[in-house]
Formats: structure tokens, C-alpha cells, sequence
């Protein structure tokens, strides 16, 4: 009979997530030799790998890292289960990818999947590696990295077990202290889900859609062919208002827009990363 006990399984299972039966029977593989187990359960992980990779990776975490508030880099890495996601392995990865990210600063998540994070390794291999440990597909699935301006984050838990599920970076201009309207719109913009920063940057070919829907409906309601014209700019000016950051009403206060709780501290928002984990 091997020698190792039920700790021994609870211990590898939390050191590799790999599931509890595969667990007993590398400690069994290995004769209760705990080092060897783990590596028997990596091996055997390398050669899933490919295995893993048409799997679905919805769950995981927002990362972030800031130098001071010159720059910062949001980071969205996705895993298979939220048992991996709340790991401590899986959460050194991420620390780690977000790094990399603000010393290297890629252009891409190609660029970035190749670079290199240590001599001899790239970034892909090291995801790689972090397949075969945790026993399941890790993701780099998209990442934002600003700089040049006043840059902040708010990473916000949507359960307490887990790590942060919505993250934003957000960058700002302005004279003074802007540290307390960066955090405000910060978690604004995670509460409020925004889409763009301001009017001007709407696509044309979006407000027409808009536009063209606004009235459609309008003649759908049956509504005066004289009225149709004003309806529609109304519903497109509350298109805006939902969706463009400066003209949503502000989270602390709704009386104020964002635009205005902005001018008021001397600042403007240049531009802003929202992510939540799988959507």
C-alpha cells in the first residue's frame, strides 16, 4: 500500500488543481513520494494539453497593475472552473502575465503570447505549462495597457470566494489631484457599463442604425408623422445617454452627469478598458 495520507491529497489537489482520483493515483504511482506525484500529475497534464485547448475557458479574473499613475495594464485571463479561478496558483500566473505585460508592453495578445518572459521561454510556453499544472485551458483572452496620462483601476469582486470579476483602467487629464474623480469614475464605469467615451466616438454607421430603428419604431407606434422626426432625435440623444460615459448620469449622484462631476475636478477622460470575466 502507498504511503501517503488524505493531507497528501488535499495538498497536491490544491497544488496542481488536478481532480482528487488523479491525485491518488499519482501519490499511488509514486509511492507516496509527494515531489514525484506532482511531477507524474505535470507530465500527464503536458500531454492534455492539446486535448484542452477546444475546451471553453469562461471563468478566471481581471488583474491589474499600476506604476504609480503613469500607467497601467488590465489583464483578462480565463480558466475552465471558478475552483481554479480562486487558486493560488492560477492567481501567481495571472501576477506574473500582468507583469510582463507592463514591462514588455506588446501590442497585441499575439505579440504578447510570443514574447519572451524569461530567457529561453515565451509567454505561450509558460501559459502552456500553467495548462498542464492546473489541469485545465488557460486563456489569455484580451488586455489593455495605457499611458501618458493620470491612469487608475478599480477591480471589483462580484463574489467574495472568488478573485475580481470586473475590472476597469481608466485614463484621465487635468491639472491637481485627480486621485479621488479617477477612483469615482473608475467605478462608475464598472457599475454602468459605458461603451465609449464621448459622442465623437460613435461610429457614424452606429448612430445611423439608431437612428433608422428610432424611427421605424416610431411609425410602428403609430405616432404623428409630425412628432416622428423629434421622437427619433429623442430616442437617439437617450442612445448617447446610455451609452457614452460623459453623458450618463453619475453613479454617486444622478442629478449630475459624468461630464460634469469631470469638468468640476479640472479633468477629462481620454479613455477607458471595462472587462468582465466571460462576457
Amino acid at each position: 500500500m502507498a504511503n501517503y495520507t488524505a493531507a497528501d491529497v488535499k495538498k497536491l489537489r490544491e497544488l496542481t488543481a488536478a481532480g482528487m482520483m488523479d491525485c491518488k493515483n499519482a501519490l499511488v504511482e509514486a509511492d507516496g513520494d509527494f515531489d514525484k506525484a506532482a511531477e507524474i500529475l505535470r507530465v500527464k497534464g503536458l500531454k492534455g494539453v492539446t486535448k484542452r485547448e477546444g475546451r471553453s475557458a469562461s471563468n478566471g479574473l481581471v488583474a491589474a497593475e499600476l506604476d504609480g499613475t503613469a500607467s497601467g495594464v488590465l489583464l483578462e485571463l480565463n480558466c475552465e472552473t471558478d475552483f481554479v479561478a480562486k487558486g493560488e496558483r492560477f492567481q501567481q500566473v495571472a501576477a506574473r502575465l500582468v507583469s510582463h505585460i507592463a514591462s514588455s508592453k506588446p501590442a497585441d495578445v499575439v505579440a504578447f503570447l510570443a514574447s519572451e518572459l524569461e530567457p529561453g521561454t515565451s509567454v505561450q510556453s509558460f501559459v502552456d505549462e500553467a495548462n498542464a499544472t492546473l489541469g485545465e485551458k488557460i486563456e489569455v483572452r484580451r488586455f489593455a495597457r495605457f499611458d501618458g496620462g493620470y491612469v487608475a483601476t478599480y477591480l471589483h469582486r462580484t463574489s467574495p470566494d472568488l478573485p475580481p470579476q470586473v475590472g476597469v483602467l481608466v485614463e484621465l487629464q487635468g491639472e491637481g489631484d485627480l486621485s479621488e474623480v479617477a477612483k469615482d469614475v473608475a467605478q462608475h464605469i464598472a457599475a454602468f457599463t459605458p461603451t465609449y467615451v464621448n459622442r465623437d466616438d460613435v461610429p457614424a454607421d452606429v448612430v445611423d442604425t439608431e437612428r433608422r430603428l428610432a424611427e421605424a419604431t416610431a411609425r410602428e407606434e403609430g405616432k404623428a408623422e409630425a412628432a416622428i422626426a423629434k421622437i427619433t432625435e429623442g430616442r437617439v440623444n437617450g442612445f448617447f445617454k446610455e451609452n457614452v460615459l460623459g453623458e450618463q448620469s453619475f453613479a454617486k449622484d444622478q442629478k449630475k452627469t459624468v461630464a460634469s462631476v469631470l469638468d468640476a475636478a479640472g479633468a477629462s477622460v481620454t479613455a477607458f478598458a471595462r472587462y468582465r470575466v466571460g462576457s
